[in-house]
Parts: structure tokens; C-alpha cells; sequence
């Protein structure tokens, strides 16, 4: 299994590649394929519960789908993402919230950046838990960002970006994600901090990249975020695969002899005698 020490060692040498994954079989998909870090993403919220915001997801339905996760992957580092109140109340009840992640099967745990995210990384980090840390956009407080767009837009929140990334790597974070900045401040952080960026609508000078699997294969249809690329479109296949399935089975085509089991002759006379 991939492990912290090679994450950090891929830094200017191999881009790291990451994805999202919520469930077994996308989650052995993934490890086969050889992604190198597979997220379980609060992101759950919204391309499998439904849900509109990631901050309705809580740590009973992170736990359920990581441990889905984790039974599929023999290769790739596992990363639970902390959801939203699981970590920002309290440190201690951060390190506790952490450490189920790791009971599950998880190397690692990655939050938000927030008010008090350093101390709050620096106790799980202290704590023996690896932690990816995560600035820009954050998600869990984008309402508080303006909503979901682009951040470090001018030098004064761009420098704020940088130094919050350099603090946490200083509070003990082995990689952080940077999402939706420029790419130019993307470059910076990187060029400065030791320890490896991983992209998401940062440009191409981060030292890995990371996207929604669902967003990636076509299967999210709600919005389609500028930074996302789809490689596959598999929603007009899994529609006509359902489609064909209605047909066959209203017009009397499916179950057909093939997909049938018999009861032997001897034995059927018994039955209906």
C-alpha cells in the first residue's frame, strides 16, 4: 500500500494522481488502474446522497462508505475526508473524530482549512495521524467565501492563500489540496512548500491532480464545474442499458431459457401430479 513517506518522495518527480471514490467497486476500479491516493470526499454529499451542500454529510455516512472503500483497495493510500463539525469544535474531539478514520482502514485524514485548522492539525498530526491539509475553496465554508468560485483573485488574498499553506505545513501536514485558485499562486505554493500540492482547478503546476470520479466518468449531471474534465460520458450508456432492460423484460424478451433454470422431467411430474 502506498504509503506517506512515497507520497512525499513523488514531490518534482512523479505527479501524484488522485480520485474520489464512495463505494467497492469504483474503489477496486481506481486501485487497479493505479491512482495513487483515493479520497472518500464528503463530496458523497452530492454526487451519491443527493444532497446540496457537503455540510449534510456527517461522520455515520463518511464511516459507512469508507469502509466500502477500503475492502477494495489493496494499492492506493486511503484518505478520509473529515466532514464538516467533526473537526472544527474542539481538537480533542478532532483527534477522536481522526482516529475512526483510521480504525476503518484509512493512512490518512484531509480538512478544511478554517480559523483554527493549525492547531486543530497539529494535535491529529501530534496524535500520529497523517493529515492532508486543504485551502481556496473550501467547501465546508464557502458561504462564508462568497459561495463557490474562484479564490485569490487579487495579491492580498492570494498572500493569505500562500501563508495558510505554509502553515500548515509547519503544523504537520504532509500534503495539501489547492482548490480553485490561480494557477500562478498554485505555482507559488508549490515552489515553496517541502511537501507535495495536489490540484483541483489550480492549473497544471501542482505536484499531483484530484477530481470527482463521478464528474470525471459523466455520472453527475447537476453542474459541471469549469476545472472538471469529463474523460467518459457513461450516462447515455447506463440510460440505454436500462432502457433496453424495460423493453425486453414488457415485451416478454428477458428472463428467456437462457437466463432460466429447469427442474429435471422426473422431478416435475412428481410436482404436478
Amino acid at each position: 500500500m502506498k504509503t506517506i513517506e512515497q507520497i512525499i518522495a513523488q514531490k518534482s518527480k512523479e505527479r501524484i494522481t488522485m480520485l474520489t471514490a464512495y463505494d467497492y467497486p469504483i474503489a477496486s476500479f481506481l486501485d487497479e488502474a493505479g491512482i495513487d491516493i483515493i479520497l472518500v470526499g464528503d463530496s458523497l454529499a452530492n454526487v451519491v446522497l443527493g444532497l446540496e451542500s457537503t455540510t449534510e454529510v456527517g461522520m455515520k455516512e463518511m464511516l459507512h462508505h469508507t469502509k466500502a472503500v477500503v475492502r477494495a483497495v489493496k494499492n492506493a493510500m486511503v484518505v478520509g475526508d473529515m466532514p464538516f463539525c467533526s473537526y472544527q469544535l474542539n481538537p480533542s474531539a478532532a483527534v477522536d473524530n481522526a482516529r475512526q478514520f483510521i480504525e476503518q482502514g484509512c493512512l490518512a485524514v484531509k480538512l478544511e482549512w478554517f480559523e483554527d485548522c493549525p492547531k486543530v492539525a497539529s494535535a491529529i498530526a501530534k496524535a500520529g495521524i497523517a493529515v492532508m491539509g486543504h485551502v481556496g475553496l473550501t467547501p465546508q465554508t464557502a458561504q462564508a467565501l462568497g459561495g463557490m468560485k474562484v479564490q485569490g483573485k487579487d495579491a492580498a488574498s492570494a498572500k493569505k492563500i500562500i501563508e495558510s499553506a505554509k502553515i500548515l505545513e509547519d503544523a504537520g501536514c504532509f500534503s495539501i489540496v489547492l482548490e480553485c485558485i490561480p494557477q500562478e499562486v498554485a505555482e507559488v505554493i508549490t515552489k515553496q512548500l517541502k511537501i507535495p500540492t495536489i490540484g483541483i482547478g489550480a492549473g497544471p503546476h501542482c505536484d499531483g491532480q484530484v477530481l470527482v470520479i463521478h464528474d470525471l466518468l459523466g455520472l453527475f449531471t447537476r453542474y459541471q464545474p469549469k476545472f472538471s474534465k469529463k474523460y467518459a460520458d457513461l450516462r447515455p450508456q447506463i440510460l440505454e442499458a436500462v432502457k433496453q432492460y424495460k423493453k425486453e423484460v414488457t415485451q416478454g424478451q428477458f428472463p428467456d431459457d437462457a437466463h432460466s433454470f429447469h427442474l429435471e422431467q422426473a422431478e416435475l411430474k412428481k410436482l404436478i401430479v
